[in-house]
């Protein structure tokens, strides 16, 4: 399964962005699909994700913030970014998984300043 994302950019603290990522597979709807960034010299972690039933799971720092939303019909995540501020800086990768798979998108640029 190829993950494609789009959408990222430089954005000036408070501003918004949206993110998509478009799967190729026609079982989208299965998967949990997710959103992680990885920062400069720090770990990956999760954003956000949302599963075939609907159940999102948010971290704590983007909470009121970000939304993420799937549309099955069309094989796509996305992860709406409001409020961005410069610690949101980060490379946002897609996931998608399901017992006994994972795949990974490539990554999309962030970068919130003034």
């Amino acid at each position: 399964v190829q993950l494609v994302e789009s959408g990222g950019g430089l954005v000036q603290p408070g501003g918004s962005l949206r993110l998509s990522c478009a799967a190729s597979t026609r079982i989208f709807s299965i998967y949990t699909m997710g959103w992680y960034r990885q920062a400069p010299g720090k770990e990956r972690e999760l954003v956000a994700d949302i599963t075939r039933g609907g159940i999102i799971t948010y971290a704590d720092s983007v909470k009121g913030r970000f939304t993420i939303s799937r549309d099955n019909a069309k094989n796509t995540v996305y992860l709406q970014m409001n409020s961005l501020r410069p610690e949101d800086t980060a490379v946002y990768f897609c996931n998608l998984r399901a017992i006994g798979t994972t795949n990974w998108g490539q990554g999309t640029l962030v970068t919130v300043s003034s």
